[in-house]
Formats: C-alpha cells, structure tokens, sequence
C-alpha cells in the first residue's frame, strides 16, 4: 500500500500557488509594520517557518493522497506547475530589492535590519529548494533559472553537488550532506558545507576535462553559478553601497543553513545496503526519511516525499508519492527543524526511530565514526535482539 489513490489528477492542485507565500514574506514586514507598528513583523520569515507552520502542520495533519499511475503524463506536462517555481524568482528578487532599499536607509534601526535579513535569509532558504526543484530538469530554461534561484544564497555549486554528488552517494558513508546517527546538527553544518563544495569542484573539474575544457570556461556550471551570484551582489553594492553588505551576507549565511539543517533532517543515520560485490544497491524509499504533512508539503513543493524524489529523481514534484516503505518523521520539517538544534531532544526522538526502521539492528544504520564504539554498546541489547 503507497497511500491513498487520489480521484482526481490532483486534489491540491490550486493549492500550489500557496508556495508563493514564502518569497511574499519578503514584501510583507514593511506593510505590517505600517499598518501594526509592532516591529517584530521584520522577523515574519522565521516567525511564518519555526511558528506558524509548525502549528499548521499540527493542526490540518497529513496529505495521504498519491497521483493515480494513469494520470502521471498528464499531471508532468501540465504548465501550471512549473508556473508555480517560474514565479517564485521575480517575487524573491523583488523582496530582496526592496530588503535592500530599507538595509541602505536610516530609518530601521540595527535590530530591525537584522530581522529583515533574518526573514531575507529564510526567503533564500527556501528559494534553494525552488532551485532544487529547477535542477533537477533537462530543460535548459528550467536549468538556468536553477541557477538564478542559487544567487541570493551565493550556494551556486549546489547545483552541481546536489545532482552529481548527493544523489549518487546519499545515505552512505561518502556523501557529505548525509547526517550519520549520534552526530550533531552542529557538527554536521561544516562538514556538509566544506565537503559539498569539495566535492562540486571535483566533479565539475572531471566533466570539464572529459569534453576538453578547462576550469576557467563559459561552460563551467559552477562559474556560472556563482557569477550570477557577483553580477546580484555587484548590482546591489553599486545601487546602495557597502552599508548593505553585512546584511547580504548575513541572509546567505541564513539560507546556506536552512538548507543543511534540512538536508540533515532528510538522511540522518540511514544507510543503504551493500549489494555482494561490494557496490551500494540503488536508493529505495528506505534510504530517506519521509513526512507528508500537507501543510510543509505546500510550502516546500512536496520536498517531505522525500523518499519518492531520491527514488525517481527525474519525477515532477506534482507527482511524487508517499510510500509507507519509508521511515516516517514524526513531524513536518518546520518542526524537525526546531529539534534539530536541541541534539539531545534530537537523539531522543529519532534515535529510537532509526533503532526500530533498522529492525533492533542499529549496526546497518550510518554511524558517526568516533561514536560508533559507543553507540553500539549502547544499543548491544537491541542488536542482540534482532539476531
């Protein structure tokens, strides 16, 4: 059983354009403080993400419903969804230029800045899974926009790194933006970080010399990105001068994280099998963790089908499903999120998650190597049990 077989093509479908609430809250602080004159709305972005949806989630529950097999072409050719990422660009630009004009004026004071990065960098944030969703097409418009989408964050490798590093070693020991169990949200946000932009070089320095090319060239993907990158920041500095760097900065920082806190949400501890010769079998729903709260799942363009997107990677987020093969996360990300930075409460909810997803047997989960001794010790009982 893969969830409930929706009766329509899709049933959340003029629920979609709901994703565009997530670049808007770029342009919203500045009315609500107009109309409210309560400050705190420069923090909208953190408060709609760690707040509001966290409590949505709770409230409206989960999706359940999967696109029927005979309405996947349909649903995959349909424009309507790609209008919904295509107008998430210009409605994050237009959010970080306003951002911009109230960062170079005298008339929000330094905390009040600093809540608008805040909300800037959530937008970004997000925007990196809009880029996420682009990337993933063979389109060539949809791959540049991908690209467009990577600029606020200055993350323009993760193009590359995401498609050609993560999706091919996620859930095992070599991939850098899969979390092992017993490492922690703040051990885990460098490692990720330095080891995906390691490996974005790597790979996109061995596909250039595969075709001929060396490393400074106009068909270098991570070049392009990250011009994108300095022809956006160059832009703003010209039109409003150094004053708005700390904050342009600070809201990329922001974004950079929200991803990898994500991404460490979306792997922890799982691993995938090893086939007899050695090689890791291809990735199933087990090797992701998933969440079908309708809420989050709105927002982030059904990004919780987790398991379903590193399975068939080349599906449209539309038609991605949810599988009751794939370990669950007790909540939606927004919440997840939240734990995540607390890595006791961490451990304690999802250890014994991954110790029951692994059977009792917690040696075929990904271990932090330096803990590995301890944890299997911890867990002896448990092992012994699943023998």
């Amino acid at each position: 059983m893969v969830g409930k077989q929706s009766g329509s093509p899709d049933p959340k479908r003029h629920l979609w354009v709901l994703g565009l609430i997530a670049p808007a809250s770029a342009l919203l602080p500045s009315q609500l403080v107009l109309h409210t004159k309560a400050e705190v709305f420069w923090w909208i972005g953190p408060i709609i993400v760690l707040i509001v949806i966290p409590v949505l989630d709770w409230v409206v529950g989960e999706d359940g419903t999967n696109p029927r097999d005979e309405d996947y072409e349909l649903l995959s050719n349909d424009r309507y969804y790609r209008w919904c990422t295509y107008l998430f660009l210009p409605v994050q630009l237009i959010g970080l230029l306003i951002a911009a004009v109230m960062w170079a004026g005298d008339d929000l004071s330094v905390i009040d800045k600093l809540g608008l990065a805040a909300t800037l960098g959530f937008v970004s944030g997000i925007g990196i899974n809009a880029a996420h969703e682009l990337g993933h097409r063979v389109e060539r418009m949809e791959r540049w926009l991908s690209k467009i989408a990577l600029a606020q964050s200055g993350y323009g490798h993760f193009f590359v790194e995401h498609n050609r590093g993560h999706h091919v070693r996620v859930a095992t020991p070599e991939d850098p933006a899969s979390a092992r169990m017993g490492e922690t949200l703040w051990e885990f946000l460098p490692r990720s970080v330095i080891g995906g932009f390691r490996s974005a070089i790597k790979l996109e320095r061995a596909r250039l010399r595969r075709k001929g090319h060396g490393w400074w060239s106009i068909h270098n993907h991570v070049l392009q990105a990250w011009s994108m990158t300095v022809l956006l920041f160059g832009g703003l500095l010209g039109g409003f001068g150094l004053r708005i760097l700390p904050y342009l900065l600070l809201q990329a920082v922001i974004g950079v994280a929200l991803l990898e806190t994500v991404n460490y949400v979306e792997h922890y501890g799982l691993l995938r099998r090893r086939r007899p010769n050695g090689n890791w079998a291809r990735c199933s729903p087990r090797d992701s963790w998933n969440s079908d709260r309708l809420v989050t799942n709105i927002f982030l363009f059904h990004l919780q089908r987790h398991s379903d997107h590193h399975a068939n990677p080349g599906r449209r987020y539309q038609t991605l499903r949810t599988s009751e093969e794939a370990p669950q996360l007790p909540a939606g990300y927004a919440t997840m999120i939240l734990l995540a930075m607390f890595p006791p409460l961490w451990r304690h909810v999802m250890d014994a998650r991954l110790l029951a997803h692994y059977g009792g047997d917690i040696s075929r989960a990904n271990i932090q190597p330096r803990k590995r001794g301890r944890i299997l010790a911890q867990h002896g009982d448990g092992m012994a049990a699943a023998a």
